[in-house]
């Protein structure tokens, strides 16, 4: 590459780096994965260490993250929030080692600090007096996003220091992180409200700390953990792991087993194989480790270059995140029936493991992320989570890529797709008869609310349907004991047992067996509102949407559902199936007015009379309905001992509360009648 090329390229990766900074600093929307911005940024340092006289002070080799959005106040730091230069293996380790080495004399012996590299959002706390008065992101590294109002909610961070001896002015500085854990639930219930998942923890940190209104924050799992420090009144020690301590004294949260005090290369480099094999196991996401000098003196000496301390070092892990290619999107039928939209990926290695599959959830996300065949995509993975497609990179898009359509029929059995209200989800509609579906059928076909029968488990059901021996939960009642003792760690005397209790599951009830049916939208209460209404399976059958609709506490939503199930030839065939093999029931009895009819009911904490579903059982036969979540519509809470939020909630909507004994008290009339 000539002189001038190498202007060009190196032109080229600095607006490629700073669009890039900008998208995930300001956005929280990347635009390169890990890796690629680390190689970028690699070759723009070794072009500009070749030619110095390109060396621009706005280049992204000289500044760190970005300038705070305008949404935020700006906080000012009086010693800048500095970056640290990066190493990606032990060859480019024992390079900065040596270095050191260097820099501090022949024979000088020093010690260095081990600790995590957080992937999360930087943050500085500054305490006067001992008391929290402000907190800002890192962002250009001397004027950040003033997130005071958010930090207060993270509920690991003290707003007062502890203990004593802190000096007057302090700012400590850190990392807010999300658990794993916690960011996995977070976005299975965005998912759950319609909302699109985030890409990551360390997204997810930073779209939390970025929050206009901290009631949001304050719902997020938010965790803080301090690496450092910034202005300070006085040292309250003289190195780095003993000020850590004394921030740990003072109320702050350290995870001291991931600190380590490193005296050699040797021990530095099994320390950084030691983290890396425990990497996916941790609580929190981390994306290296930081070496720094231990002792403040030698830190001294050293001093900083534009952008970074000499006397530390980031050691990278292998990214979490790869660029690769959408070769086809495919509609995956799940256990429950949901058509899930999948990627078949260009295979590529994402953190030591080869990824060609990732799940695109539902149709609203693919929309949302527009992704279409072709697309140039990033992909992340942490852990054991299944790899997730981040973000299509448009400017990389083929001419003609068209949009992905959910398919109108089941691919595996050809049963009606339908999309139910409001609902995210594509069902296949053929739930008795489609074979993707058939040990989630059986399953909840012998669940205890449903057919209880006991001792069809998963492995026997995952068996019975593999060897192809059962259908459909019709099949079921078409076992002999021959067969059933043939299966792995069956027996002759378990299969006995199992033909009993299916004979016994042969006399049942109409609501348990519409619930065992598994209709969508259809659980233990709508199913006894179903047959209390109808009174006789046919008649539910042949009834319409619009009919469906007259019945209490049915809606549109449910009533389509209903009707199409039962409108399906596969469906009505495994019913007459079911019937013909025995299974019959008493007509329901009409629903006498009870003390509590028309009223609901919220259950919390341990109740010692009963189980649950005893109470549940005794509100119900009483006229009453048994909720979930308190609102105004409940008329009674129901508390046992160590009673959650749910009372709380109660007492401030003037709910009458009642006690194990006054419902016992209410019970007495109609139970010595």
């Amino acid at each position: 590459m000539d002189d001038e090329s190498s202007r060009l390229r190196i032109e080229k990766l600095r607006s490629l780096l700073a669009s890039a900074n900008r998208a995930y600093y300001q956005n929280d929307a990347p635009i390169l994965s890990d890796a690629e911005y680390d190689r970028l940024l690699r070759e723009l340092e070794q072009l500009e260490d070749r030619y110095p006289q390109w060396r621009s002070p706005d280049s992204p080799t000289q500044r760190v993250g970005a300038a705070p959005i305008s949404a935020f106040a700006s906080v000012e730091y009086r010693v800048p929030m500095m970056s640290l230069d990066n190493v990606f293996d032990s060859e480019g380790f024992a390079a900065w080692w040596g270095k050191l080495e260097r820099s501090l004399g022949d024979g000088h012996s020093f010690r260095l600090s081990a600790e995590p590299k957080f992937d999360g959002l930087s943050l500085n706390l500054r305490y006067e007096e001992g008391s929290l008065v402000s907190a800002g992101t890192r962002g250009d590294g001397v004027h950040g996003e003033d997130v005071t109002h958010n930090a207060r909610t993270i509920r690991n961070l003290p707003l007062h220091l502890a203990g004593e001896g802190w000096p007057d002015l302090l700012e400590v500085r850190g990392e807010v992180v999300i658990p794993s854990a916690a960011f996995a639930r977070l976005n299975q219930e965005r998912e759950e409200r319609g909302e699109a998942p985030f890409a990551n923890p360390r997204n997810a940190a930073a779209g939390s700390l970025r929050q206009l209104d901290p009631r949001i924050t304050a719902r997020r799992p938010l965790a803080f953990f301090p690496w450092g420090w910034g202005e300070i009144s006085a040292l309250p020690g003289s190195s780095h792991l003993a000020i850590l301590q004394r921030f740990q004294d003072w109320g702050f949260a350290l995870l001291n087993d991931l600190l380590r005090p490193i005296d050699s290369l040797q021990a530095a480099e099994e320390y950084q194989r030691e983290m890396a094999a425990r990497r996916d196991s941790l609580a929190f996401e981390i994306d290296g480790l930081v070496f720094k000098l231990d002792d403040l003196d030698a830190r001294e000496r050293l001093g900083f270059t534009a952008r970074a301390p000499r006397w530390a070092i980031a050691y990278k892990f292998p990214a979490h995140e790869e660029t690769t290619v959408v070769q086809d999107i495919i509609a995956s039928v799940g256990r429950t029936g949901v058509i899930t939209p999948v990627a078949v990926l260009a295979p590529v290695e994402v953190a030591g493991v080869i990824v060609s599959r990732a799940s695109l959830h539902n149709l609203d996300e693919v929309r949302r992320k527009d992704v279409r065949v072709g697309d140039t995509v990033l992909i992340r993975r942490a852990g054991d989570v299944i790899p997730e497609l981040v973000q299509v990179l448009l400017d990389r898009r083929p001419e003609g890529a068209a949009e992905w359509r959910m398919p109108s029929h089941c691919p595996v059995c050809g049963s009606e797709v339908l999309r139910l209200g409001d609902e995210v989800a594509y069902r296949c509609t053929g739930g008795l008869f489609c074979p993707a579906q058939r040990v989630g059928a059986l399953l909840h076909f012998a669940s205890r609310k449903a057919m209880d029968i006991q001792g069809l488990g998963e492995k026997l059901a995952q068996q019975l349907v593999d060897l192809d021996i059962v259908h459909t939960v019709a099949d079921l009642y078409r076992l002999d004991i021959d067969t059933l003792a043939r299966m792995e760690r069956m027996g002759r005397r378990s299969a006995e047992k199992l033909l009993a209790e299916l004979a016994c599951s042969k006399n049942s009830s109409l609501p348990r067996f519409l619930y065992a049916l598994g209709i969508p939208q259809v659980g233990e209460t709508t199913a006894r509102t179903l047959a209390e209404h109808f009174r006789d399976l046919s008649a539910l059958m042949a009834a319409d949407e619009k009919t469906l609709q007259t019945v209490p506490d049915v809606g549109p939503v449910v009533a389509q559902a209903v009707a199409h199930f039962f409108a399906q030839g596969h469906n009505q065939e495994v019913i007459r199936e079911l019937l013909a093999a025995g299974i019959h029931w008493p007509a329901p009895a009409l629903q006498e007015r009870g003390i509590w009819s028309g009223k609901q009911f919220v259950l919390t904490g341990t109740l010692e009379r009963w189980t649950r579903d005893e109470a549940k059982a005794e509100i119900e036969k009483r006229g009453g309905k048994v909720v979930s979540a308190v609102s105004k519509k409940t008329d009674f809470l129901l508390v046992g001992k160590n009673p959650g939020s749910k009372l709380a909630q109660a007492e401030e909507l003037g709910i009458r509360i009642l006690g194990e004994e006054e419902f016992s008290q209410a019970l007495l009339p109609q139970t010595e009648q």
